[in-house]
């Protein structure tokens, strides 16, 4: 037994199944307190808050 394909892949079929390999934006929210956007489940870094509670000091 051996790992090596039976025919040769083109290019073109090798594009294809590499065609859904790319890169998706992030989702983005907006802040509770400020309206910043921020990333899900983080921490605002405008202004410190996670959940409408007050987690990190900012300083300005």
């Amino acid at each position: 037994m051996s790992i090596c394909p039976k025919n040769k892949s083109s290019k073109g079929h090798r594009d294809q199944r590499r065609a859904n390999w790319k890169m998706s934006v992030p989702s983005m929210g907006k802040c509770s307190k400020c309206g910043a956007l921020v990333l899900p489940h983080r921490v605002c870094k405008a202004c410190g808050t996670y959940n409408k509670k007050q987690v990190i000091k900012v300083e300005d």
